[in-house]
């Protein structure tokens, strides 16, 4: 801890007991359980940037249902958490082994070990939900909300014994070397890896690929853009905070974090642009800058603090070419992803664990890398080695599990909605949020066109956009000849709707 004369201990018995303990970072003081607790705080809302990016490219009628899904990771996850995820991932009472951990079951503690126990669970919590976030919008638009939260309360289940493999101090993935400082593979790809097997098992949203090519997903940009903003900042404690603390040579961990974070965003949203700007008839398409960035920092986040600045930027530009190449082979093969959550989480989880193998210096600091260097530090391929044994290990482990918790559900409480449900929309289905029809909103349109008053309740997008092609913004009337006759518009559901001739008066 840290004393008044500004000296800090690490004999006090918050540290003695985390190098003790079941912990493989090392002493813990009050300092560094503050830095632990704010990251946490910030980690958490990346809740917020999740339900954002998600609702961006779900439909209208299904944008409430996608944010709700994000408060049951919190709720449920965060229940399963506090009663047994915690304890399997870090439990160190008699039984404990290296597959499992045992004990902190229902979490308390003593208080002279609340400190970093407490601090710890708040951290890993954070961790444990946003790998269940991460597969709610692989399953987006076509699952029960009931369905939903027995999957997001059990999903627990299949993150907390890798956490223990790779995070605590008698784990046996631990216990081989290997690095994962910040879950590429713990989190990512566990949550990527669960994302591919529900979205497949639960198979194409109604029309998805459909041979006349009719659906649009016609969500909103803006709010995906603005969720990886969040995503972006909340990154930045995911990875910093991950060095447990700024005692001792933490602080420096912490700092290079930062730097290699930003700088494999940076590379990921290079990427992205000259991918876009080469394949898409020179235009610069939103999706693939989104899953650029996001893919570049899922890579990074196993080597963050273990690697030179320049090497995050080839980290993260390898990261987004990866995601958005996966992406498109996912969508080849029909497997209905709406957010690509298997291919940025998933695919690059994996190369961020191999990275390590690839690109860590030994660290002489906190002994991260337990005395190894990557491959091209002229650390051989032993390395390299245990980090792929990981990845495999982890995805059979999700895959498997994942399936299983899957097929249990369908069996039982059903998981997908009907039909009809799904063409009504999981806001009105599930949360009796109404919309306007769509003979509403023709009305609407009509109305506008011909001058006539909105009735009370009708949604007025649509006859705001109307009312622009008939006036201009100086408010002078355009003639036919000066604008392009309005054919189509985006009705409630989010789809584009043809609007019947005549029916617009210039």
């Amino acid at each position: 801890m840290t004393t008044q004369n500004g000296n800090t201990s690490t004999t006090d018995i918050e540290g003695s007991y985390a190098e003790a303990g079941p912990f493989s970072f090392g002493p813990v003081t009050w300092d560094d359980a503050t830095w632990i607790l704010t990251s946490s705080f910030i980690i958490f809302t990346m809740q917020t940037g999740f339900g954002l990016l998600e609702a961006g490219v779900v439909r209208r009628k299904n944008e409430a249902n996608i944010m709700v899904k994000n408060a049951i990771d919190v709720i449920f996850g965060g229940l399963s958490y506090w009663v047994f995820g915690f304890g399997l991932s870090f439990g160190d009472s008699y039984g404990s082994n290296p597959f499992c951990g045992i004990g902190y079951f229902f979490v308390e503690t003593s208080e002279e070990h609340m400190g970093i126990v407490f601090s710890t669970f708040v951290f890993q919590l954070s961790f444990s939900t946003t790998a269940t976030t991460i597969v709610s919008g692989a399953m987006a638009e076509r699952t029960k909300l009931t369905a939903y939260i027995v999957f997001s309360f059990l999903n627990t289940l299949i993150y907390c014994l890798p956490a223990h493999w790779y995070w605590a101090s008698n784990g046996f993935l631990r216990k081989l070397g290997i690095v994962d400082v910040a879950g590429s593979g713990v989190v990512h790809l566990v949550g990527g890896v669960s994302a591919f097997v529900s979205a497949a098992f639960l198979k194409p949203r109604l029309g998805r690929y459909a041979k006349n090519n009719s659906f649009t997903n016609a969500g909103n940009p803006v709010s995906s853009l603005i969720g990886t903003f969040i995503l972006w900042w909340g990154w930045l404690a995911f990875n910093c905070g991950s060095t447990f603390g700024i005692s001792g040579g933490k602080w420096k961990l912490a700092s290079r974090s930062a730097v290699t974070t930003l700088n494999a965003s940076v590379g990921g949203g290079v990427a992205g642009v000259i991918i876009s700007f080469t394949t898409k008839k020179r235009k610069y398409d939103v999706e693939y800058l989104i899953n650029s960035i996001l893919g570049a920092l899922v890579a990074i986040t196993a080597p963050c603090a273990v690697v030179k600045p320049w090497e995050s930027l080839v980290i993260g530009t390898i990261g987004g070419a990866l995601a958005i190449a996966s992406s498109i082979v996912v969508n080849k093969m029909k497997i209905d992803d709406p957010v690509s959550a298997s291919s940025v989480h998933g695919t690059c989880g994996l190369w961020g664990l191999l990275a390590v193998g690839l690109f860590a210096h030994n660290d002489h600091l906190e002994n991260t890398t337990q005395g190894r260097s990557g491959l091209f530090q002229g650390g051989g391929l032993y390395l390299f080695g245990v980090q792929l044994l990981g990845g495999i290990i982890t995805i059979v482990w999700t895959a498997v599990l994942t399936l299983v918790m899957l097929i249990c559900i369908q069996r039982t409480i059903g998981l997908r909605m009907s039909e009809e449900d799904e063409e009504r929309g999981a806001d009105f289905v599930e949360h009796m949020i109404t919309i306007p029809s769509e003979e509403e909103y023709r009305h609407t349109v009509a109305c506008m066109t011909d001058g006539s008053s909105i009735p009370n309740g009708i949604d007025r997008d649509a006859s705001q956009n109307v009312s622009k092609v008939k006036r201009g913004s100086n408010g002078t009337t355009h003639s036919r000849s000066q604008v392009q006759p309005l054919s189509h518009v985006i009705d409630v559901n989010g789809d584009l709707t043809d609007i019947p001739n005549n029916s617009i008066k210039y």
